[in-house]
């Protein structure tokens, strides 16, 4: 259990890296697939998973072209802690609305982006209207969980796993060398 906590922290941005390409990649998943549209919160929690695509690729390719000797640097656990933790608070903001605990903006329950095409195809009767998502709407559960609720949970996780490697011990960081 030692060393797969070791291996964990010591190659964090690389575990973030892949944790963060397949959120971004199930939540494109069932867009494309299940025909579930984003709303405008479900957008901005695929935005800050792309922010920790960037700091985990820049913080892996760093490790990986100094030698990985000391592993990744402890400051980009931190920087992907923070850009977790911000995923988090959206996550349960999004959560909260879905479950009426709060009120949304006027964005999010309203919004959707419309372009001068689509209305113009819409009036001419040679285009069909597209369904708004609505952000206080659940469009999808598992286990009583909506998306929102489980990206919270995931989000909460990363963040952890993300301080936990920031604050790794000195003994996870750089390999020991042994002398025969």
């Amino acid at each position: 259990m030692r060393d797969l906590y070791r291996l964990l922290t010591r190659w964090w941005t690389a575990f973030a890296l892949a944790a963060s390409l397949a959120m971004l990649g199930a939540a494109h998943a069932f867009e494309r697939f299940m025909g579930l549209a984003p709303c405008n919160l479900c957008l901005k929690q695929r935005e800050v998973y792309w922010g920790a695509v960037a700091i985990a690729v820049l913080a892996t390719g760093w490790t990986i072209l100094s030698g990985g000797r000391r592993g990744t640097p402890r400051i980009a656990a931190f920087l992907l802690g923070a850009v977790f933790a911000t995923g988090t608070i959206v996550a349960v903001f999004h959560m909260g609305g879905e479950n009426k605990w709060w009120a949304l903006p006027a964005t999010c329950v309203g919004g959707g982006s419309v372009d001068l095409e689509s209305l113009t195809a819409l009036a001419l009767g040679t285009g069909t209207g597209s369904r708004v998502a609505m952000c206080d709407a659940v469009a999808w559960s598992w286990l009583g969980i909506s998306m929102a609720g489980w990206n919270a949970i995931v989000s909460a996780a990363l963040t952890v796993f993300s301080l936990l490697a920031a604050k790794r011990p000195k003994d996870a960081r750089a390999p020991r060398i042994e002398k025969a």
